[in-house]
């Protein structure tokens, strides 16, 4: 599975050339092109820390110049190239850092397979099944950012209740389309997601102003929170918790689930609603499309901690 390509592109007198080098799970792939002409490739997939190496590409030129591309990491998150001819560094798309996997990388291969024979299965099952969580679950992650998209770009060209309005309307199609294609594209919580839609465009529809508008992500926030509060002290995550969990890697306590879920509503609500008091509708538009994700993503972190079974 390709998660990430970079390019590079360098010159050698006349001659132009392409680095592609596709990441994903497990794999590195790179291509190195002159033109159109594909003239060298390397693969790795990586199974145990010694296959954590750098990809060499070599190309002869007409005039027997030999070109030397090194392809690897730089940092955690990059990938860089450095090139030499007849052994002579020429370019370096990341002048002065190395090319080189992170230590934290090679301690976790060497963790997960320098184990027992018991240990490395189970981690292979892990990596296994988070291949395959990705392809079910990587639709709905497309739809929901789709729609966050939608609502921004509309209501930056009209205003906030048309945009709820179109914003709702167009999650109300998916379920229709969702009749008709394989791929999932509501995800777990599909009939939450479409109840709160309603309520979105019922809010929007009866008071129509701005105001109404911003502070809709607070009511729904708290009647999100309500119910999943409810879900995990009243019944055990047994609704809510367990549809969550089915996103999960780790093992997870459906109970602490849903409260940290519920817990999590609570503060993002509080934010929003005084995002929505004390900004301009310029900054809580920006806030709630983009900077809500991030905070979410941070505190889901932390309730996938408190939600860890305990010994």
């Amino acid at each position: 599975m390709n998660l990430w390509t970079y390019r590079h592109r360098f010159a050698v007198g006349e001659y132009v050339f392409n680095v592609a080098v596709k990441t994903g799970a497990g794999r590195m792939e790179s291509k190195l092109r002159l033109g159109d002409r594909a003239v060298a490739h390397d693969l790795t997939l990586v199974k145990t820390a010694a296959d954590l190496r750098n990809h060499q590409l070599v190309h002869t030129l007409p005039d027997g110049r030999r070109v030397e591309v090194e392809a690897g990491p730089v940092g955690s998150w990059r990938v860089g190239i450095a090139v030499r001819v007849d052994g002579v560094l020429v370019h370096e798309s990341h002048p002065g850092q190395p090319l080189r996997y992170p230590d934290w990388m090679r301690r976790q291969m060497e963790k997960a397979h320098g184990a027992t024979p018991e240990e490395a299965a189970l981690h292979a099952v892990r990596a296994a099944q988070q291949s395959a969580q990705w392809e079910r679950n990587k639709w709905s992650l497309f739809a929901d950012i789709g729609l966050g998209l939608l609502f921004f770009v509309v209501a930056k060209f009209t205003d906030l209740t048309t945009a709820a309005l179109i914003g709702a309307a167009a999650g109300l199609s998916l379920v229709l389309v969702q009749r008709y294609v394989k791929v999932d594209l509501l995800g777990g919580l599909a009939m939450f997601g479409v109840a709160m839609l309603l309520v979105s465009a019922g809010v929007s529809r009866v008071f129509q102003d701005d105001w109404a508008v911003k502070r809709k992500s607070t009511i729904l926030g708290l009647l999100t929170a309500a119910l999943f509060l409810s879900d995990g002290a009243l019944n055990r995550g047994r609704y809510f918790g367990q549809r969550m969990a089915r996103y999960l890697i780790q093992p997870g306590d459906f109970p602490r689930l849903s409260l940290g879920m519920g817990g999590l509503g609570l503060v993002m609500a509080s934010l929003n609603y005084g995002v929505a008091a004390w900004f301009s509708t310029d900054v809580w538009l920006t806030y709630s499309t983009f900077g809500d994700t991030v905070l979410v993503m941070v505190l889901f972190c932390a309730v996938l901690r408190f939600a860890k079974p305990r010994a």
